[in-house]
């Protein structure tokens, strides 16, 4: 596949999964699942904060995608937090608590021996030499081949960042990548991670490219590509003209520490909120938006009651449309 150009991760997520299941170069199968491959996939979007398809046969789980953001951010590798928001992850386990290569933040965010992340180092590089081509940050490591039986070695090679005419660039490279199941999240992460470094840089947002080196679909997967091709393919279908709100400049680090805070109460049910009650934590209106979608996660996860109409009406359109979608049967009438 040649690289493709799109506006927003809507149209290049439905091309993807169209390539890989209408023309797969081949069919492999590894580790008891059998898929649909096509090798050496790669597009760019030219507005990484359009980074969620709207899709009803399709509909991603915000709460997740926020977590795990969150999760790397934090250098975390534990199953306690993500596990939360993503159960079936506990199978990648190899003691039931915590996570290897799919933790990323352990290589992103944990300090070393010159007290600076690998993050650090690269946006100090960044700030002092804008034209660099050494900006990678590293996540794959060869070490996790040591482990002939290893259940979870990092899908993503590397990330490189380029600061050209102040917009700041991001390219990643992946072994491999689930079209249907992990393309979504991964782009998620990593655009969100491009939008706080080019914050924490001054620096405009520029383009999103992914490369990967596996591109494929799952066969048990296949019929929910065929709905989603469905859909969009239907006469007169128009994707739901939303945009996904750009994150605000000022103090993001400030924000996230008080984010990561608020999670862990509403995760562990410590405390509920309510929309006064979220408005009351400080929070830019952008960064409290990912709390009102926690505290519908957290209703969903510890009640049995419906989300409540207060929280829904708070969203932003399109968090609520994703929501809604998610979690139909959790929706009070007035919303359904």
């Amino acid at each position: 596949m040649t690289p493709d150009r799109a506006e927003t991760f809507h149209e290049a997520y439905i091309e993807v999964l169209r390539q890989v299941t209408t023309s797969p170069e081949y069919r492999i199968s590894t580790r008891g699942n059998t898929s649909l491959e096509l090798l050496d996939v790669s597009f760019r979007i030219a507005d990484p904060t359009q980074r969620v398809p709207y899709l009803t046969s399709r509909p991603i789980n915000l709460a997740y995608n926020w977590a795990e953001v969150l999760w790397y951010w934090s250098g975390r590798a534990d199953l306690d937090m993500i596990g939360y928001y993503a159960p079936m992850m506990r199978a990648g386990s190899h003691d039931g608590s915590t996570l290897t290569g799919t933790a990323y933040g352990r290589s992103l965010f944990t300090p070393g021996p010159d007290g600076r992340t690998q993050w650090q180092r690269v946006l100090d590089l960044l700030g002092k030499d804008n034209d660099t081509k050494r900006a990678v940050l590293s996540i794959f490591s060869p070490a996790e081949l040591a482990v002939d039986d290893n259940p979870d070695v990092s899908c993503t090679i590397a990330a490189q960042f380029f600061l050209r005419e102040d917009r700041l660039h991001l390219t990643c490279y992946m072994r491999g990548n689930d079209a249907f199941m992990g393309l979504p999240s991964d782009v998620f992460s990593f655009t969100v991670l491009q939008e706080l470094a080019a914050h924490q840089l001054g620096v405009q947002v520029g383009h999103y490219s992914h490369h990967v080196g596996s591109m494929h679909v799952n066969l048990p997967n296949r019929p929910k590509v065929r709905k989603i091709l469905a859909e969009v393919g239907a006469d007169g279908y128009q994707p739901p003209a939303f945009r996904f709100a750009a994150m605000p400049a000022d103090a993001c680090l400030t924000w996230l520490r008080l984010l990561a805070q608020e999670e862990a109460g509403l995760r562990t049910n410590a405390h509920q909120h309510t929309v006064a009650s979220i408005a009351a934590t400080g929070l830019a209106p952008y960064w409290q938006q990912v709390l009102l979608v926690w505290e519908a996660y957290r209703q969903i996860s510890h009640t049995d009651q419906p989300v409540s109409t207060e929280i829904l009406q708070a969203l932003v359109p399109s968090y609520r449309w994703l929501v809604e979608r998610r979690w139909p049967n959790r929706m009070p009438q007035v919303a359904a």
